[in-house]
């Protein structure tokens, strides 16, 4: 529906960057037919509802081609290691100005640099990846635990068993102060 030469910023939750079906055809299409040159990867929680995550695809249309329009997809991670919420610790300006530095407002036809947080990805990449797959993530995740430093199992099934008993051990306590 977006008119010839229309620019457009689409605020889409997760599961329309990976779905299967309707989904797939639908960013095929988009990648082929617009050229979406740049997705903002939003922290959890903090557009929908807490937990929900969602991403800001940005693309430009242009006429029909006989060649994707879609060259590469510039993707920011602005989710991986970051925690904002809506009330306590809402995102700020400060927190989406390397973004817009990066996405070039003015002149996106600029040539953009690669860094930490800011990826490029060919359309034939985009296009080979299981379903056109827009789901990208490159940074480690902080926040999960580094399974080649875990105790062995024993070791974990031993601590769980103790934490256990001492949680059974403070309820009895407050089943015995609750017969008084």
């Amino acid at each position: 529906m977006l008119k010839e030469s229309g620019r457009a910023a689409v605020v889409v939750p997760d599961n329309v960057l990976f779905e299967a079906g309707a989904g797939e055809k639908i960013r095929r299409a988009l990648l082929e037919r617009c050229d979406v040159h740049t997705l903002l990867r939003l922290p959890t929680g903090i557009w929908y509802s807490p937990g929900v995550k969602a991403n800001v695809l940005f693309f430009d249309k242009h006429e029909a081609a006989k060649t994707p329009w879609t060259k590469e997809l510039w993707v920011y991670d602005l989710r991986t290691n970051k925690n904002f919420t809506l009330r306590q610790n809402p995102i700020a300006e400060d927190d989406v100005k390397e973004f817009v530095g990066v996405y070039q407002t003015a002149n996106r036809t600029k040539k953009r640099v690669e860094s930490e947080r800011f990826k490029r990805f060919t359309c034939a990449d985009l296009m080979a990846r299981d379903k056109a797959n827009l789901d990208i993530f490159w940074l480690k995740d902080d926040s999960l635990a580094d399974t080649d430093n875990l105790p062995k199992p024993a070791i974990l099934a031993a601590e769980i068993v103790e934490d256990l008993e001492d949680a059974l051990e403070e309820f009895r306590a407050v089943e015995e102060e609750l017969k008084d």
